[in-house]
């Protein structure tokens, strides 16, 4: 009998969303379990077993000098490294700092010279080599399971690269931009959310991060045509994944 491969999870700067929906994967990660062992994922034990680690799941964006060190060591005690959710892969929502003009630190603490952070918030991919990135905020649990098995497997994840568009016509939503001129990043968003906020008539968040290809240029310009302002053009691609080189390309325009 082989032995069990070793799962590591670990979070960097983050809400905990990701690891909650592998732990949200109950019975299916119970099958799982029979073919890795959790050496470290301490949102569900406090039990810790020393690397290396056959697969390892980072969530979080990397903010302070410490997180720096400590991914790097993540990564050499890594055979596998994937990166999920919106801050891992594209600074998250903390990475609106990255383009501020405001002190934030001192808005928020008494004494801001005791905080040791980096000048920017930025994804895992940006310090160290990343084999795979799942998107999301939060990652889709469907996709995580596909990941895991994925590697258990020795194959390539089969995770859909087409926009979140593609999920509305599978779900019969009309497109609410054209029926509506609700502004929605639908287009230019990767799928995997099924469709969520169109399905209840509120434009697109982008929070699975650009598509491939993505058309920013373009969605741009319809939201132009339609009387939206440079401000509220900004703000449409300033949100989870404003990091994300298509998006971060139109905040900084």
């Amino acid at each position: 009998m082989s032995r069990l491969k070793k799962l590591a999870v670990f979070k960097f700067a983050s809400c905990d969303g990701c690891q909650l929906s592998l732990l949200d994967c109950e019975d299916e990660l119970l099958l799982v379990a029979q073919r890795i062992e959790i050496a470290h994922f301490l949102e569900a034990s406090s039990r810790v077993i020393e690397g290396p680690y056959d697969l390892t799941l980072v969530e979080g964006s990397i903010s302070t000098p410490a997180d720096l060190e400590r991914i790097q060591e993540i990564r050499r005690e890594s055979r596998t490294l994937v990166t999920i959710g919106a801050c891992a892969n594209a600074g998250g929502i903390q990475a609106l700092r990255n383009t501020a003009d405001s002190d934030f630190a001192s808005m928020v603490y008494p004494r801001p010279d005791y905080i040791a952070s980096l000048a920017q918030s930025t994804p895992i991919a940006a310090h160290v080599v990343v084999d795979y990135e799942l998107q999301g905020c939060p990652v889709s649990k469907a996709q995580l399971l596909e990941v895991i098995l994925a590697f258990l497997h020795g194959r390539k994840p089969n995770v859909p690269r087409t926009s979140v568009c593609a999920e509305c016509k599978e779900r019969g939503n009309p497109c609410i931009t054209v029926s509506a001129g609700v502004p929605c990043m639908g287009p230019v968003t990767q799928s995997g959310c099924g469709a969520l906020c169109p399905s209840y008539n509120r434009g697109c968040y982008g929070c699975f991060g650009p598509k491939e290809n993505a058309n920013t240029a373009a969605i741009r310009e319809l939201w132009r045509q339609g009387g939206m302002g440079e401000d509220a053009i900004r703000r449409n691609f300033a949100g989870f994944t404003a990091w994300a080189p298509a998006f971060r390309k139109e905040t900084e325009r």
